[in-house]
């Protein structure tokens, strides 16, 4: 009876030192990953959505600004037509191209805000100050999705990387993988150019 009693508190012992050396972080992290990609894509997909509506309202006003409205659109399009493989966050190539084509279109409508600039009855539209402010906004969305993805992507890989997250993936979750983030592309480390 004593050697069952021993046991059974060795096995709740054992029990609860699983739970508190961090044999779950892998999959939790995983999770966190998963879900903090979904919210970048679910605000790109909300730029993409205001593309249209945007490059609507300026061709009216700028029609012979037409080389800029088509970078927009063509670059809307490579976004929208991209298939992402499922394998995306594990996969540098298929993610260098989802980061180069949002960087395209991230380019495309810095270039259309600007000729945006030389139209002050377009900058007047209430039409085209609803979605302006809606295009900041995603944009703003877009950038704390990045943050809160590349953040969850730093405690995984850490995670990992490290002891004893290292042990329990050789021993547990050999199928665990480093993640892909995202990097700055290089027109953001040139300084800006001001003239006067």
């Amino acid at each position: 009876m004593l050697k069952k009693i021993s046991s059974l508190y060795l096995v709740l012992l054992a029990t609860l030192f699983m739970t508190g050396c961090g044999i779950n972080n892998i999959p939790t992290y995983d999770e966190a990953v998963t879900a903090a990609w979904s919210q970048v894509q679910n605000q790109y997909k909300r730029r993409t959505d205001l593309v249209p509506n945007l490059v609507n309202t300026v061709k009216g006003y700028a029609a012979h600004e037409e080389k800029v409205l088509t970078e927009v659109v063509e670059a809307r399009s490579k976004v929208s037509q991209m298939q992402l493989p499922a394998d995306v966050l594990n996969n540098p190539e298929a993610f260098r191209a989802f980061q180069q084509n949002q960087d395209s279109l991230s380019s495309a409508l810095s270039r259309l805000l600007v000729v945006v600039e030389r139209y002050p009855d377009l900058k007047a539209s209430q039409n085209f100050l609803s979605l302006q402010s809606q295009l900041e906004g995603t944009e703003n969305r877009i950038s704390v999705a990045r943050r809160d993805y590349i953040t969850a992507v730093q405690l995984y890989n850490t995670e990992l990387r490290t002891i004893p997250g290292r042990w329990w993936k050789a021993l547990l979750y050999p199928e665990s993988v480093l993640k892909e983030n995202f990097t700055t592309t290089p027109e953001v480390d040139r300084v800006p150019e001001v003239n006067f």
